[in-house]
């Protein structure tokens, strides 16, 4: 992803620029409201790490509680350590990968918040950069917080540790994109999403059926066609309909005919992205109804 321009400060405003090279428009999301998503998760952790804790604590009392006079409890309680040593590792550190490795890229409360994470270039949001910006978050957050927890020191040391949290802390509000360190070093930033699992109908013209009003030429895609695209190509496709740029219409409805085996053509572009938004909607929707849901063109079924 690329800006187009220099943003204002305070323009939350960019240009997502696809691997097609087709620009379109999306929303930063604001700090504040990337602060009440981590503070969500981490509420969410810490009621897991309890309850897990809880649950634990009374299975190691049944152990006592039974009657095993004669019988060596240690083994059954070290492997009830092991398990919540386990529980607290993946809790803390894979939360955020297998929510963010997701198709929504977007933990509990990045969704409640309306967030999601994006690779900046444009392209799929990979594993590597997932894993990159969420390791990063152990060097940003939980080690200096650990150590001022754990440590009595009020001097040097202490100082060092408030000071390293506060840098990665604020580290958003000194740059324009809100770039925690984890985004800088994974190539991601954080955007605003519809909470909508597909985006309300639009209000298209006769080529929405399939047939152009201008040229009168039908168009009628089959399974094999509309199963390239999900749900993310579909919104993608919406926008790229609402804000209705000729440059746009033009290089995504290219891109379409290249995918799935079309002579691009020329003089009917609209009408063409009317018929397919509309029949790949049907499509995606129908799925849903069957319990099959594809979320972008990676996903596999559809």
């Amino acid at each position: 992803m690329t800006a187009l321009a220099v943003p204002a400060r305070g323009d939350r405003r960019r240009a997502m620029v696809t691997p097609e090279g087709i620009a379109l428009p999306i929303v930063l999301a604001s700090r504040g409201a990337r602060f009440g998503a981590l503070a969500l998760d981490l509420m969410l952790i810490g009621t897991l790490m309890i309850a897990t804790t809880i649950a634990l604590i009374y299975i190691a009392s049944g152990l006592f509680d039974a009657n095993l006079d004669k019988v060596d409890r240690s083994p059954a309680l070290q492997f009830v350590l092991i398990v919540w040593i386990a529980a607290m590792f993946l809790f803390r550190n894979a939360y955020f990968l297998f929510f963010e490795l997701g198709a929504r890229g977007a933990t509990p409360g990045k969704r409640v918040t309306g967030m999601r994470i994006a690779a900046r270039d444009g392209g799929r949001l990979s594993a590597e950069m997932v894993i990159a910006r969420n390791l990063l978050r152990d060097i940003e957050l939980f080690l200096p917080l650990v150590f001022l927890l754990s440590s009595d020191d009020s001097g040097a040391a202490g100082l060092a540790a408030t000071a390293w949290f506060l840098i990665f802390a604020l580290f958003p509000l000194f740059n324009r994109d809100r770039l925690r360190a984890g985004d800088l070093i994974a190539g991601t930033w954080v955007v605003e999403t519809p909470r909508r699992r597909l985006e309300a109908a639009m209000s298209l013209g006769a080529s929405a059926q399939g047939t152009s009003a201008a040229s009168g030429a039908s168009y009628r895609f089959g399974a094999a066609e509309l199963a390239v695209y999900g749900e993310h190509e579909l919104q993608t496709l919406e926008r790229v309909l609402r804000d209705d740029r000729a440059e746009a219409i033009a290089a995504v409805h290219e891109a379409i005919c290249r995918k799935i085996g079309w002579n691009p053509g020329s003089g009917d572009e609209r009408a063409f992205l009317e018929a397919f938004y509309t029949q790949l909607r049907a499509r995606l929707e129908s799925g849903l109804r069957m319990g099959r849901r594809k979320a972008n063109k990676f996903a596999p079924g559809g």
